[in-house]
């Protein structure tokens, strides 16, 4: 057999990345397309925008309260029937969006699709790194999350063009077909991993013996080398917070672009859905370039934090450059692709950064809570921009103030203490 194990990764690639990518798409879809539902929500539900981004924001105190039991599950149970499960069951509650009536439902209902998807996206980095080594993670993890640009890019105009031309058929409204449609892939996707997703290389009938025995002694080499091999250990560290507190500020941004880019859009003047929709994509696609792009060169040159400051430094200038053109479309849609560029490039290439470090259960629980904690900025993002758009009529200070946390992210992340590896 070839002794170079590159070849082997391209073969787990092209067995497991297509799906996992699908995965995420849909998930990114059903989280943030309460941002396009948005634009009619409001008006039938009586909500106002700090109602909303309170709502928006409730998904991520599901998230919060059960990510890393999740992941400690995953850890027990296999990858296999867990993450086919999350995805089932939050495309149920996915589809329920559509029933809601009133504000109240609308934040329970969020709770609990935030409760239902826990677990998701740490349990596929944990997974990931059953798989694969450091040297090839950091690319393999941007493919996977450039799941979250797509989803951007075809999210937007399929809604869009949802809630635009099915708009009042059946007596219902727009955004109630847009969840229903939007919520079917979810269940479908979650019952063909149930059945079909191996657990680890050991359990991949497509590899060879002596290929599932390269992969799995390559990856227990590596564990080796790791500091932290438990939970307590890991949280024990300075540098964990420190992570903690980057992805957190990294998330602001985030949610930042996802959940308020239609409505900036909007702002500028553009009403007809399907519009607003096909202009949201184009940010989209360009941060799903500069993400590969950065992605590949932190790789091959083993450094991980100068490509996680700068981009996010990037998208601080963009968020700071939309408050300027809210009034624009042209200018707003380049000062949001800045933003959309910068922390779609920030956020796979963080996560290389707890990798060098964490292994065991301290994996499946280290990474769950630095997600879980990063994520609770998915609650205070949208309610914060909600509730100073509601105080001062604009959404200017909200932007400034998602700016702010991004320069204090890069700021956090150059001064990590980093191991040998990074």
């Amino acid at each position: 057999m070839n002794s170079d194990p590159h070849p082997i990764y391209r073969k787990i690639s092209w067995h497991l990345l297509p799906l996992l990518f699908c995965c995420y798409v849909i998930a990114y879809i059903d989280r943030v397309n309460v941002g396009f539902a948005k634009l009619e929500m409001l008006t039938d539900l009586s909500m106002s925008e700090a109602a909303y981004g309170l709502g928006a924001g409730m998904f991520f105190i599901g998230y919060f309260l059960l990510e890393v039991p999740s992941n400690l599950i995953l850890h027990r149970v296999g990858a296999r029937l867990w993450i086919g499960r999350i995805m089932i069951t939050w495309g149920i509650l996915s589809g329920a969006m559509a029933h809601v009536t009133t504000e109240y439902q609308f934040y329970v209902v969020r709770l609990l699709l935030g409760m239902a998807e826990a677990g998701f996206f740490p349990g596929i980095l944990l997974y990931l790194g059953y798989w694969y080594p450091a040297g090839v993670r950091t690319r393999v993890t941007a493919i996977f999350m450039a799941a979250v640009p797509v989803a951007g890019m075809i999210g937007g105009p399929l809604s869009g063009w949802i809630m635009q031309f099915l708009e009042g058929h059946g007596g219902q409204r727009g955004w109630q077909w847009m969840y229903w449609i939007e919520a079917v892939p979810a269940v479908l996707l979650g019952i063909y991993v149930a059945a079909r997703l191996p657990d680890n290389p050991r359990h991949a009938r497509w590899l060879s013996h002596a290929q599932r025995e390269l992969v799995a002694t390559s990856i227990a080499t590596e564990e080796t080398t790791k500091t932290h091999g438990s939970f307590r250990d890991a949280l024990g560290t300075p540098r964990f917070w420190q992570l903690c507190a980057v992805y957190f500020c990294l998330v602001m941004g985030n949610y930042g672009v996802s959940f308020w880019l239609p409505s900036v859009i909007k702002g500028t003047g553009v009403t007809d859905p399907s519009q607003v929709g096909l202009l949201s994509a184009l940010p989209w696609i360009a941060a799903l370039v500069a993400m590969m792009a950065a992605s590949a060169s932190a790789d091959r040159h083993r450094e991980y934090r100068w490509h996680v400051a700068m981009p996010s430094l990037l998208s601080a200038l963009g968020f700071y450059l939309t408050a300027s053109h809210l009034h624009g479309t042209a200018g707003a849609l380049v000062a949001m692709t800045l933003a959309a560029c910068g922390i779609i490039t920030s956020l796979p290439i963080f996560w290389s950064l707890p990798a060098t470090t964490l292994s065991g259960v301290a994996a499946a629980g280290g990474i769950a809570l630095i997600n879980s904690l990063g994520n609770v900025a998915g609650f205070l993002s949208p309610y914060l921009v909600g509730w100073l758009n509601d105080r001062t009529g604009s959404a200017v200070a909200g932007l400034h103030a998602i700016a702010a946390f991004l320069v204090l992210g890069a700021l956090l992340t150059l001064t990590l203490k980093s191991p040998k590896t990074n």
